[in-house]
C-alpha cells in the first residue's frame, strides 16, 4: 500500500475507519511516538484540515509530508519531531 514507507512505520488507513473515530485514533497514535518515529496516514482526499488540528494541537512538534497527493489515494508521513 506504502511504497515508500519504512517497515517500522505505522500505517493508518482512515478509510476503513469510522469517521468519528479517525481523528481520535490518528492523535492517540501521534501521542504514542517517540521523538523521530513516524506513521502515514492514508485517506481518500487531502487531509490539510487535520494538518490544521495539528498545528493547532502539536505546534512545533511534527513534521507532515505529502508523499502521495490523489487524485484517489493521499499518503502523509507524520513523524514526531519533539516531545
Amino acid at each position: 500500500m506504502c511504497s515508500d514507507c519504512q517497515s517500522t512505520d505505522t500505517v493508518i488507513d482512515v478509510r476503513v475507519i469510522a469517521p468519528r473515530m479517525r481523528h481520535p485514533m490518528i492523535f492517540t497514535a501521534f501521542e504514542n511516538l517517540a521523538q523521530g518515529d513516524a506513521f502515514v496516514i492514508v485517506n481518500d482526499h487531502d487531509p490539510k484540515p487535520l494538518w490544521y488540528q495539528f498545528s493547532a494541537e502539536y505546534p512545533g512538534t511534527f513534521d507532515w509530508v505529502y508523499e502521495q497527493q490523489g487524485p484517489e489515494v493521499w499518503q502523509v508521513r507524520v513523524t514526531r519531531t519533539a516531545a
